[in-house]
This record gives structure tokens, C-alpha cells and sequence, in this order.
């Protein structure tokens, strides 16, 4: 269990390390501390992070994060050319799966989708490549990150756009509040607070990172 004392920045805690992180790093540390928004270029990882985060839509993160691994083993660890061949017989055994979120119609666009992602691979040669085409520039991307930009922009331009263009490849659960989600997590931004340990670490992490493209 991590042990946090205040800290005088909304949105910032103080953990038993002497370091500051994003509050939420409390609840989730590994997450908050080793995954979230360090940049992804594997496909596999892309596809089940925005399939997660479909599933995620009206629940709290923590829960899907808790049922990853069951998620991982119910979809054939997100391989998708595998779960593109899922038929009805695979809805209802995963409808019947007490260890992830049973509900059909995520199911059955986690599917589809598993199906428009073989299609942007032909595409663009790669998933990562197609989306980090959606990267916003540095210009477009504030210098200081607060609470109160991060709470009153659950969306952006980049997820907006990034959204419109899956919809129109025929992917479902996609909008842009969860792109946005997506976004953050794979590090196409860097949305850790101003303030925040991983901060510095994950955009060291960006300037070494090479665009898949």
C-alpha cells in the first residue's frame, strides 16, 4: 500500500518516496508509475488498450485494470487477427465469462473491431503507424498542465479527429472522450501533471521514442 501525505498543487500527492505524483497514483501505482503514458508502437498493446477502454466506458478504469489479465486470456491476449475469426459461439463464451465485463454489445465491437484493425493494417502497415499519425504537434499542447485543464478537457482536437476517422473505418466504441483515454495511455500526450515524478520521465521517454511510420 502507498502511503501519501497532501501537497499544496490540486490534483498532486506527496508518496512515501519523497516524490510527487498525479493523486490518482495512489490507487493505481504501478499503472500510474510504469505504463500510463510511457508511448507504445506495438500493435497488439494498441489494439487491447482501446478495446479496454471501450469496455472501461461507464465504469471506473480500476475495474477493468483489476480484470486485464482475465481480459487478456478471454480475447487470446488481443491478438487480433485471432479475435477477427471470433464467431457467436465466442460471444456467448465470453458472455458466460465471470472474469471480465459481460456485456454483448462491447463484446461484439471488440470484434469488429479486432476486424477494422486488420484493415488499417493493410492501410498503413501498422496500427502504430496509422495512429501516430494523430499525434497533436507541441504547439497544440499546453506547457503547464494543471488540474483544471486536465478535468475541463476531456477531449481534444487530436481525439476528435482521431475518432471521426475510426468511425468512418467502421470501428465502434470510439468516441472521443475514450480516444482521448487512449491517447493518454499509449502517449501520443504526455498528461501526467505538472509537478508529477513521471512527468520528466515519460517525456525523456517521448524524445527517444521513435514514430512507427
Amino acid at each position: 500500500m502507498t502511503t501519501t501525505t497532501s501537497n499544496d498543487v490540486p490534483g498532486l500527492i506527496t508518496a512515501e518516496d519523497g516524490k510527487v505524483y498525479c493523486a490518482w497514483h495512489v490507487a493505481m501505482p504501478e499503472y500510474h508509475g510504469g505504463e500510463w503514458g510511457r508511448p507504445v508502437a506495438d500493435d497488439v498493446r494498441l489494439f487491447e488498450k482501446i478495446c479496454l477502454e471501450g469496455f472501461q466506458s461507464g465504469l471506473a478504469w480500476i475495474t477493468i485494470l483489476r480484470k486485464r489479465e482475465n481480459f487478456r486470456a478471454a480475447f487470446d491476449g488481443f491478438d487480433f487477427h485471432r479475435v477477427a475469426r471470433y464467431t457467436e459461439q465466442d460471444v456467448e463464451r465470453l458472455l458466460g465469462d465471470a472474469g471480465i465485463i459481460r456485456n454483448r454489445a462491447k463484446i461484439v465491437s471488440a470484434i469488429n473491431n479486432a476486424r477494422r484493425a486488420i484493415e488499417l493494417v493493410d492501410e498503413a502497415g501498422s496500427l502504430a503507424a496509422w495512429f501516430w499519425q494523430f499525434e497533436p504537434a507541441a504547439k497544440d499542447r499546453p506547457k503547464i498542465l494543471t488540474l483544471d485543464y486536465w478535468q475541463a478537457n476531456p477531449t481534444s482536437e487530436a481525439s476528435v479527429a482521431l475518432s471521426k476517422a475510426l468511425k468512418k473505418r467502421g470501428w465502434t466504441f470510439v468516441g472521443p472522450t475514450t480516444i482521448y483515454a487512449f491517447m493518454q495511455a499509449m502517449g501520443l500526450v504526455n498528461d501526467h501533471l505538472t509537478g508529477c515524478a513521471c512527468r520528466k520521465t515519460v517525456e525523456a521517454e517521448r524524445k527517444t521514442f521513435r514514430r512507427p511510420g
